[in-house]
């Protein structure tokens, strides 16, 4: 089964576009479960039992297990995803590129080592630094096309012909690059002026989009101006405003119920 279908399953299953960041920082996590021997992995377990019932997807950030030497909560938190809600896809939030055969290694790193169902890339070094991670074909590739950073307009949005770069991009992606049909795009909630050039560009594309919760990024403005045809075409991402609402041993409670308040926003724009 393919990445997009098994995502598309799961949205229509339960009849939800949000994804759950498992971004966890330790300054923020219970001492109840710091004191255990893989904490992250054991807050990660706690946060999925929590909000599996609402959740299409789940987003581990690489760099907050990588930092602190915690690969292997990682890796256990993605296997735990697999074996206990295997209809669930994983993507990791890596933003890897780079070329060649190292471009390679980092494929096999989100594919093989951590077994995730989809990666984030950056695609600055051209097609060659994503072509690797394109060619897992049943795997998502989730190019950065507009991110939600405050700064990103200094590069992503710098004209190229008369056209932004997250346009000429975007374009370029869908029409030379999507031979495999795997290719989706980040774009960030807090430029919904910007997603909806995205849409029109790519009408059958799904788009992967945090900013909303900490950053700011309105709901209401991403159903108007990033939902498909079809009624979906989003995956819509809150991490720290879910999984850190609480930072007492309610927290996988208090996650529950914050995941549940985003579901229950998104499904009131979905009906209108």
């Amino acid at each position: 089964m393919t990445f997009l279908t098994k995502l598309e399953t799961r949205q229509k299953s339960i009849k939800s576009i949000l994804c759950i960041g498992l971004d966890p920082s330790k300054e923020k996590i219970p001492k109840s479960i710091l004191s255990k021997q893989n904490p992250l992995f054991e807050f990660n377990k706690a946060i999925i039992d929590a909000t599996y019932s609402c959740a299409c997807a789940y987003k581990p950030q690489i760099a907050y297990y990588a930092a602190i030497r915690a690969e292997n909560d990682l890796e256990m938190t993605i296997e735990y995803i697999h074996e206990k809600y295997p209809d669930i896809p994983v993507i990791l939030d890596a933003k890897r590129s780079d070329i060649g055969s190292t471009a390679e290694m980092y494929a096999r790193e989100a594919f093989e080592r951590y077994n995730a169902d989809a990666v984030t890339v950056n695609p600055f070094l051209g097609f060659d630094s994503i072509k690797p991670f394109i060619e897992w074909k049943e795997k998502g590739v989730f190019i950065l096309c507009k991110t939600s950073n405050a700064s990103s307009h200094e590069i992503q949005d710098v004209l190229i012909n008369g056209k932004p770069l997250y346009v000429t991009l975007a374009e370029r992606a869908i029409r030379e690059w999507n031979m495999n049909g795997n290719i989706c795009f980040v774009v960030g909630a807090t430029y919904p002026s910007q997603m909806s050039d995205i849409r029109r560009i790519a009408p059958d594309t799904c788009f992967l989009v945090p900013g909303v919760g900490t950053q700011g990024g309105s709901i209401k403005e991403i159903m108007t101006n990033g939902v498909r045809r079809d009624g979906s075409g989003l995956i819509i991402s809150s991490s720290r405003s879910i999984i850190h609402a609480s930072e007492k041993d309610d927290f996988a409670e208090r996650a529950k119920d914050a995941a549940f308040n985003y579901f229950t926003e998104i499904q009131q724009y979905r009906r209108s």
